[in-house]
Order: C-alpha cells, then structure tokens, then sequence
C-alpha cells in the first residue's frame, strides 16, 4: 500500500519541527557541567538565578519609565490627516466640493510647567538608581542561599563518609567477636549485641544518603538549574568543609553594614525620589506653556496637489486648570504620605539591619568557638578508639567500652563536620549582613 505524499510530507514537517524544538531546547539550557566548585557555582547563579534574573528584569522595566518622562523635554512631533466626503449643499468653499482634506505635521515644546517635567525625570532617575541597588541586594541574598546550599551539600556527603567509617568499625568489631565466639572465647550476647550495632549504624547512613539527595536539589534550586538534564547527570561537587579562621570586629562590621548595604541605599535613593514627585505633585498648580511650530496642507479650490494651498504655522499655547476640584492637593498629600512611608521604612531597615549585624556577629562568634573545638575532640575521640580496641584485645576493657568508644567517634566527627558548616556559613552571612558582595563577585 502506498503511502499519500502528503501524510508523508506532514510526517516529514512534524519531525523537522521536533528536531528543530530540541535543539533550540538545548541551545537554551545550559550544560551540565561534570566537576562543580564554588566559584563556577557563584558563576553560575550569577547568569541563572531565578531572583538576579527578575532584578534585571524589573531594572530594564525602569529604564522604560526613564526614557517615558524623558520624552516631554524634547520637542515632539506629530502628523494629522483628514478627509471627508459631504453633501456640496454645506459646503462654504465656493466654488463649491463635496471633498475636503488637509496634513498637518507639528512640533511642540514644553516651555513651562511649573517644575513637573524636570522633577519626574529626577525621580524616574533616582528610581532607576534604586533598581540597581536593589539588584545588588538580591545578588547578595542569592549568593549566601548559593553558599548555604554548596556547604549543605559538602556537609551530607561527609556525613556520608563518617557513617560508612562508623558501619566500617562496627563490621570489623563484629567480625572479631564472631571469630572469638567460634573460639568460644565470648559469649553469643556480645556477639549479637555487635550485629545490633552494625544494623543500627545503618539508619544513620541512610538517613546521610537521602539528605544529600535533597542538598543537591536544593543546590540546583539555588543555581537556578531548570534542565532535566540535571536529574540524570549530578556534577561531581569539589571541595571539602575547611576551618579558615577570619577576625571581625563588631563596631567595623555596623560601619560597613550603614555604608554599603544596598538595601539601605536603595531606600535612601527611594527617599530622595519622593522629594521630587512631590514638586512633580505640585507642577499642576503652575499653568504650562508649549512652543508649537508646523506646516499645513490643506485642499484648494480644485482637487489638484498643485492648488492645494500650503504654510507653516507657529505660535505658543498654554493650559493652565484655575480650579481641578482640589485634585492637585490630593496628589500632592498622596506624594507627601509616600514620602514619609519611604523614611519610616528605611529607619525601620537601619534598625533591622543593626539587629541583623548583631545576630550575625554572635553567630560567627560561636561557630568559632564550636569549630576550635571540635578539632580536639576528634583526635582525642580517635585516640580512645584505639585504647579501647586495644585493652578490649588484651582483655582489659569490655565490648560496651569498644562500641562506646566507636559511638564517642562518629558524633566527634559529626559535630566537627556541622562546627566548620556552621562556620562557612556565619561568615558568608557576616559578611552579607555587613554589604560586603561575595568574594567570586567582581565590583
């Protein structure tokens, strides 16, 4: 049976389009990458970020506005046509026509009015300004949510490591007692309270695994990784969770954060703004004052171009409303409120930003001092670990001291894991809370 040319030709355009779906698909979404470290995950949300993206976004929809308000300080042109068709009973051209048409081309120029015109650019300007402040405030918090969920990820896989170390321990101590039980050495109940131990170190190691899961997943969110492609091929996270100790000083850090914290700036810029949408409120009481130049052609005695008679025009034109209903006053004290509203929110955010500072600093002063710990903990936890194998070898120490031992060991690994997350993080979040940018970030 032969098959239609043109099904076959419709079968031949839907895969052409399908192919050219996929690739456009593909050249949209970013790659993979195989290896990922921080700096090519800061990179990364730089250009993907969900949140940045939409900052860019809301700064391009400003610049529209500025270049809106802009429009009425250069002069304007137009062009007007018309054309009717009428009865030559009403016609008062003599001789008389039943058609009548005429083009105008105009300029005009605002002369006056009353200070709107430069206050709105003003504050159109200054709101601009505000937008990319803004954009720099949520760089700053998707960074940190960036950082967050990198360590977040770095911190499970470790978890990962120790527990399989912790399961390691525990089968090596099982398979001693099972070997000294066959000896008829010790009894079955050290035996199986050692199988118990291996079985019960498997719920912690589970548990590790199926937080990575969610880490990474987080990490893309944060990323902004909207590809499918993701869930197939995870990167291979560089890094590890190190102690760098850094030195912060809390009267430094409340100078940074009023000096460079975008999100104060903003509002100050917001502030400044509303001071000229109040002169641009008021411009209305003022009568305005336009320069209007052009040239007309309009329909002569015959329908001939070359009878049409035709002329430039200039003159001034003015509108000015003596009395608006109070609508002028309205808009004003509506400017006025807004204004005010600005200054409160950005005394209520120096506050907030005081009190984050604070909190910040507190915290980076304990995950100090967790993480300084931490670092004997283990190596002291690692030391009873070998006396107790040790004495429980030479018949000094008991099983329960072993396994006990192994226990002391896995949670001093753990908490020093979760001190140096802990750590990573207050700092990133010190350092936000102060408006320094992220250190991948070039200013």
């Amino acid at each position: 049976m032969k098959t239609p040319v043109s099904s076959f030709s419709g079968r031949c355009l839907t895969l052409l389009l399908a192919m050219l779906a996929s690739a456009a698909a593909s050249l949209a979404a970013p790659a993979v990458p195989d290896t990922l470290d921080l700096k090519t995950a800061i990179g990364f949300a730089l250009e993907n970020n969900f949140a940045i993206r939409q900052a860019r976004e809301r700064i391009r929809q400003q610049e529209g506005v500025v270049i809106e308000v802009s429009a009425r300080e250069i002069p304007n042109v137009a062009a007007t046509g018309a054309y009717q068709h009428n009865d030559t009973s009403i016609t008062v051209q003599n001789p008389p026509s039943d058609r009548y048409w005429s083009i105008t081309l105009t300029a005009t120029q605002v002369l006056f009015a009353g200070g709107g015109v430069r206050s709105a650019v003003k504050s159109a300007d200054l709101t601009r300004e505000a937008a990319l402040l803004e954009l720099q405030s949520v760089i700053n918090d998707a960074l940190l949510a960036v950082r967050t969920a990198y360590f977040d990820v770095l911190l499970n896989r470790e978890k990962i490591k120790v527990q399989e170390q912790n399961v390691t321990l525990l089968g090596q101590q099982l398979k001693n007692v099972t070997d000294r039980f066959e000896a008829g050495t010790v009894s079955s109940f050290e035996k199986l309270r050692a199988e118990v131990a291996v079985a019960n170190a498997q719920v912690p190691l589970i548990t590790a695994r199926n937080d990575y899961r969610l880490a990474i997943e987080s990490l893309r969110q944060a990323l902004g990784f909207a590809t499918n492609k993701y869930l197939a091929k995870i990167p291979d996270v560089l890094g590890t969770l190190d102690y760098t100790p850094q030195q912060f000083d809390l009267a430094t850090a409340f100078d940074a954060a009023r000096a460079n914290r975008p999100d104060l700036q903003r509002l100050d810029k917001l502030t400044a703004a509303g001071e000229q949408s109040i002169t641009t409120a008021r411009s209305t009481y003022y009568p305005n004052l336009e320069l209007i130049g052009g040239w007309l052609l309009r329909k002569g005695p015959t329908d001939r171009f070359g009878d049409s008679p035709d002329g430039w025009v200039v003159g001034l034109q003015s509108q000015w409303a003596i009395f608006d209903g109070r609508a002028t006053h309205g808009r004003v004290v509506q400017a006025r409120s807004l204004l005010e509203q600005t200054k409160l929110a950005l005394t209520e955010a120096q506050l907030a930003a005081e009190v984050e500072v604070r909190r910040a600093f507190s915290g980076w002063q304990e995950a100090t001092e967790l993480a300084a710990a931490s670092q004997k903990v283990v190596a002291q936890a690692e030391e009873a670990v070998r006396l107790a194998t040790a004495r429980y070898d030479a018949g000094t120490a008991t099983q329960l001291d072993v396994l006990q031992s192994q226990v002391d060991l896995t949670t001093a690994r753990t908490n020093q894991l979760q001190a140096y997350y802990t750590y990573n993080v207050a700092v990133a979040t010190l350092r936000r809370a102060m408006g320094q940018s992220d250190e991948f970030v070039k200013n």
